[in-house]
């Protein structure tokens, strides 16, 4: 165990390290090349700011994970090399969904890819995910339910995987907000791996850390006047959605019997460090449906919108919302060991809805008392061409 928390701690630190290298010379080349995400209406931010961060996260995590693979194996840990062996068919077809996905977000970061066509590399890569062995085949007790069929849990998994990418992917609204969710959720996840000892997946875990502590630092405290500001695009996003889904699918693969230490349901366990994200997709998607909108235009109605609304700044808005999410992810993992799943999940939706209905009722109230408009309660931003343009943060 202790090699291991060793090893995790290597692989955050050679990512923040390799991640230092790699983004200032990105911010370089953007600044070269003009590549910026250059404000308008629907955009929070003001003045060019490079949108290419997220270029780094797949060849630093990568990396790292793999020079200490080969340390380890070159040092004679053959318990490393053993679980390497028995986890070839995930990190291989892992690896293929990846990529894949990269390329995806930088061709649209760089050109822009229609929604559509999104789509259809999401669920390819979901695919990839399933014949890594990663799908769902127990929902542990979930609606009363626990080990499925093959034909509802394959299916199952492709809306999953491209569900949590798409709810990365439109989170990252504001300076921090992505990753620093993304940053709570790898800790979680990568904790549970060495509990029940899966080494290799929480390397990655914290190798994902690495990367997203040296972009938080870029993206939030950097400044765009001196050219040290970074946006991850999607080709950011999209990579730790996948990334995020893939580890959530790998936890799933074990029987609550091996999480002595959590003693929590597996379905718990994965679900709890996405559900700010997660539920607030299904928010708007149904706001966006309700008010007779397109629900994948973008608009300004997502939680981190109504944060701003009634009047935080985007910092403070930021710290509160992974601080929620910090909260629901340790709140779940305890007080599943004595509270029903179904029971659960119920009061987590609940005070999701409560939260949000507080916040629409502030909004409105300021709106009155200062006698403008901070929202559009009623209708999604009509973008003409939406689909074929880059969609980067600070939406």
């Amino acid at each position: 165990m202790t090699t291991w928390i060793i090893c995790c701690f290597l692989s955050t630190l050679l990512s923040v390290l390799f991640a230092g290298i790699l983004i200032p010379q990105i911010l370089l080349v953007s600044y070269l090349r003009k590549l910026f995400d250059m404000p308008d209406e629907r955009k929070i931010h003001r003045g060019t700011v490079p949108r290419l961060g997220g270029i780094a996260f797949t060849p630093v995590i990568l990396f790292s994970v793999s020079l200490l693979l080969g340390m380890s194996i070159l040092m004679g840990n053959t318990d490393m090399e053993n679980m390497m062996r028995i986890n070839a068919q995930a990190i291989s077809f892992g690896l293929c969904a990846l990529l894949l996905m990269y390329l995806t977000g930088m061709s649209d970061d760089l050109i822009g890819v229609r929604y559509r066509a999104k789509f259809v590399v999401q669920i390819f890569c979901a695919v990839l995910l399933i014949g890594a062995g990663m799908y769902v085949n127990d929902l542990h007790g979930i609606i009363g339910l626990g080990h499925i069929s093959p034909w509802f849990g394959i299916p199952l998994t492709i809306l999953i995987v491209v569900y949590v990418v798409n709810a990365i992917n439109l989170i990252d609204g504001i300076d921090g907000l992505a990753s620093g969710l993304s940053s709570a959720a790898f800790i979680i996840y990568g904790t549970a791996f060495l509990m029940i000892g899966k080494p290799i997946f929480a390397m990655l875990s914290f190798a994902c850390l690495g990367v997203l502590i040296q972009f938080f630092y870029y993206n939030v405290f950097g400044s765009a006047e001196r050219k040290k500001k970074i946006f991850m695009g999607d080709t950011g996003s999209l990579t730790i959605g996948l990334l995020l889904a893939f580890l959530g699918l790998a936890l799933l693969q074990w029987s609550p019997d091996k999480f002595p230490t959590f003693r929590t349901n597996p379905m718990i366990l994965a679900v709890s460090p996405l559900i700010i994200p997660c539920f607030d997709v299904v928010r708007v998607f149904l706001h966006r449906v309700r008010r007779h909108g397109n629900p994948f235009l973008p608009d300004k109605t997502h939680i981190h919108h109504k944060m701003l609304a009634i009047g935080l700044n985007q910092r403070l808005a930021m710290v509160l919302i992974v601080v929620a999410s910090i909260t629901f992810s340790i709140a779940n993992i305890l007080l599943s060991r004595y509270i029903e799943v179904n029971l659960l999940l119920i009061l987590d939706i609940l005070l999701w809805t409560l939260a949000n209905l507080w916040l629409t009722r502030h909004i409105r109230s300021r709106e009155r008392r200062l006698g403008v408009k901070l929202m559009d309660h009623e209708n999604p931003t009509k973008e003409k061409d939406s689909d074929n343009q880059p969609h980067n943060n600070n939406d």
